[in-house]
């Protein structure tokens, strides 16, 4: 029967339904696979209906499953909404803030910022999540996000912190093996290190007017830490954020004139979160520790 149906079964339905295959399902929602199997059977037992015809590589939507999709989509919508406006009731200062930021942000700028955090507001726990993926703040995957761009989604706090300046960087390593280049054509002449699949570079370089290429770079990586770590190790030229490279003596700014775009710094939040004193309090740290820090570089 239909009223038999609560919410843990609509999400299992929902996370298979977008994932394709039990086991992804199951890796999302936390629980096992034969769990949200007999999940799969019951939702299908109380509407009486075949949601998911079973392929070697998955499961896949029969139309009675893709015609209920949008209304379990609305119902993950409403819970969401619910669980987000009850959590940002509370007054208390105690509990947890998750933070989400680019590997690089995670890596290089935010720990030293969090050791503060914690040694003003120990009841605050932090949990960091190191991620160049966009986390989807209204289902609750952070709190607050550091971001590299304005969030274009409904009932989304934003606040731009500043700027972030990127300059092209070699090891003195580098340089003295391979000589320094003199101007942006010379660079083709590098080696150069780029992304992989990430085609952030290419374009840029496109733009500029110059025949760039994949084959281009003789080292691709899309990790954003390991990028920075490759430049750093002499691997080659690369172009990475200024206040980064500019701490370490043996690394070298090249001025070839290139007019690199900057990364706009922004604080996001769930509205319905944002006033939550634990969250607030997180936020104005952040924001009080990275503004400076921006106005710098």
């Amino acid at each position: 029967m239909i009223d038999t149906l609560d919410w843990s079964l609509i999400r299992a339905f929902l996370a298979v339904a977008e994932t394709g295959s039990l086991s992804a399902a199951a890796r999302r929602l936390g629980t096992s696979q034969p769990t949200l199997g007999r999940q799969i059977r019951q939702v299908e037992d109380a509407l009486d209906l075949d949601l998911f015809t079973r392929q070697p590589r998955g499961l896949d939507l029969t139309d009675s499953g893709a015609a209920l999709l949008p209304h379990a989509r609305q119902m993950a919508e409403a819970m969401n909404a619910l669980a987000l406006t009850a959590a940002g009731q509370t007054e208390d200062l105690r509990g947890t803030v998750r933070l989400t930021a680019s590997t690089v942000v995670a890596h290089y700028i935010l720990p030293q910022i969090i050791a503060q955090i914690r040694q003003s507001e120990p009841l605050i726990q932090i949990e960091l999540v190191a991620s160049d993926s966009s986390d989807n703040l209204l289902f609750r995957e952070a709190d607050i996000a550091v971001r590299m761009y304005r969030s274009t989604q409904l009932d989304i706090v934003t606040r731009h912190l500043g700027d972030l300046r990127l300059g092209v960087f070699a090891a003195r390593t580098y340089l003295d093996r391979r000589g320094t280049p003199r101007s942006a054509t010379d660079l083709l002449e590098h080696d150069l290190i780029g992304f992989d699949r990430n085609d952030m570079i290419l374009r840029h370089m496109r733009a500029l007017g110059w025949p760039a290429t994949r084959e281009t770079f003789a080292i691709r990586c899309d990790s954003q830490t390991a990028y920075t770590e490759l430049i750093r190790a002499g691997c080659g030229i690369g172009f990475a954020q200024a206040g980064l490279m500019e701490e370490s003596a043996d690394m070298v700014e090249l001025d070839l004139g290139l007019d690199l775009p900057r990364l706009p710094v922004w604080l996001a939040a769930p509205q319905a979160m944002r006033s939550t004193p634990r969250i607030a309090r997180v936020w104005d740290l952040l924001a009080d520790s990275l503004t400076p820090r921006l106005s710098r570089l």
